[in-house]
């Protein structure tokens, strides 16, 4: 039986077959696109109709290549969404998380309804779907009254796939609308910015069958499958494999860093929220998390560089580099600058150390931050749930940067472990097979040990 999961990451997606062999789940990467935000009505936005495209491309080759699902999932990041009109249209352009039109907006919102910790147990973030919302409305209040139905991009796509309108629920808790306890979106927060409770639906967990394909989809490529809810949030995916029954903490390592543990209820406490922790749901249990900005400051330099070293030439040069200090990579500073490499450099300048002499310096500095960061975190964590943890599990494609790996083993002072690096798309894949009896949720972790390289630092 072959599993397909559609992995969307903000630079670009991939759709990864699988299916359990041998003791073993195999993957075989199929098809691979670009992702990217483009400039359009002064607005960072996403092209849907291009990556939806993309996600039928990906299916036609599931035919072409002769390997039916008998399933696929789509995760993606959270916090983006649209609003369908009573046609089904997209109303206005669907922005994209890292635009700065939620900055005019935040104060307003958080006066407006004080308690969005205490109710919903996420951290108050620039990016979250409550402030979008309310931007939204801000600019263009005539697409919240016309609006009929709200998606997340995941949802959105199923609906594309299946004629179905699904919301799911560890995406949901990304919006900052959902009350933790209900587990559905708070009446309160919604009157408070203004948007009506009617254009959402109590979201349903991983596992959930949305549907099946319709006519014309079928059609286009070639079988019919039924489309299976993973944890449409990438992290949530992600978490789901790693491969541990223990108690630890994980650190899903790829654009941004979330680090944190798998817990039974959310903490919503002060000193949660003060220490900048988020409780996002999981498939199983609640990921108390904290978001640290991880490794898009090194893309976004290697970016402007032209892209002519790779990854491991640029850990290469930070391992060399014998530059002293450290930037603080959670400074909002680095969330969206027109230019990473000069956001550096002010920072630095602000906090008195000596400019970089090369981009090994350069780098140095972020590898030292971040994980000057993550031992922190893990202080905090223990602090906060009153518990002491043995392992720190690094997954998703940032477990293949040796030189951080070392530096997280050091600043945390815990045992190491690093892979699988395709953590997110396996974790979507184990959801949709645990959705079909395959396995256990209790097997997971011993399945995936068995079948990835899981390295211990």
């Amino acid at each position: 039986m072959y599993y397909l999961a559609v992995d969307i990451g903000a630079s670009s997606g991939r759709h990864i077959l699988g299916e359990i062999k041998d003791g073993k789940l195999q993957i075989e990467e199929i098809y691979r696109f670009s992702n990217g935000a483009v400039k359009r009505n002064g607005h960072i936005c996403w092209e849907l109709d291009r990556l939806f495209a993309e996600i039928i491309n990906g299916m036609k080759k599931c035919a072409e290549i002769g390997k039916i699902p008998q399933s696929m999932g789509i995760d993606c990041f959270g916090v983006d969404f649209v609003l369908l009109d009573k046609d089904d249209n997209i109303l206005g352009d669907t922005v994209a998380y890292r635009d700065t039109r939620t900055e005019a907006v935040k104060d307003a919102v958080n006066e407006a309804y004080p308690n969005f910790y205490e109710t919903t147990g996420i951290a108050e973030q620039l990016f979250n779907s409550v402030y979008q919302l309310a931007a939204l409305k801000k600019e263009h209040p005539e697409y919240i009254d016309e609006a009929k139905r709200f998606l997340m991009l995941t949802e959105y796509f199923n609906f594309r796939l299946t004629g179905n309108k699904v919301n799911e629920y560890t995406n949901s808790t990304t919006t900052m609308l959902l009350n933790a306890e209900t587990e559905d979106f708070d009446d309160n927060i919604l009157k408070a910015i203004g948007v009506p409770k009617e254009i959402f639906s109590k979201p349903e967990k991983p596992g959930t069958v949305v549907g099946t394909l319709c006519e014309e989809i079928k059609k286009e490529v070639g079988f019919d499958c039924k489309v299976i809810l993973p944890a449409t949030h990438d992290t949530g995916s992600a978490v789901f494999a790693v491969p541990t029954n223990d108690k630890c903490i994980f650190l899903s390592s790829g654009t941004w860093s979330l680090m944190g543990t798998v817990l039974d209820k959310p903490i919503c406490t002060k000193e949660a929220k003060d220490k900048g922790f988020t409780n996002e749901g999981g498939v199983v249990g609640i990921r108390f998390l904290k978001n640290i900005m991880g490794l898009w400051i090194i893309q976004s330099v290697r970016h402007e560089l032209g892209d002519k070293y790779s990854f491991a030439e640029l850990c290469e040069m930070a391992e060399k580099s014998a530059y002293p200090d450290i930037i603080n990579v959670n400074d909002n500073v680095f969330f969206s600058p027109e230019s990473m490499i000069d956001a550096i450099n002010e920072h630095l300048k602000q906090n008195c150390a000596p400019k970089p002499e090369t981009v090994g310096d350069m780098l140095k500095a972020v590898y030292g931050g971040l994980a000057k960061s993550y031992g922190e975190t893990v202080s905090e964590i223990e602090d906060i749930t009153g518990e002491k943890f043995d392992a720190v599990y690094i997954i998703g494609g940032g477990s293949r940067d040796g030189y951080l790996n070392k530096l997280t083993a050091e600043k945390t002072g815990k045992t190491v472990y690093a892979g699988p690096t395709e953590a997110t798309a396996i974790g979507n894949l184990l959801v949709q097979a645990k959705a079909a009896n395959e396995i256990s949720t209790e097997e997971i972790p011993g399945l995936v040990s068995r079948s990835f390289d899981v390295k211990k630092v």
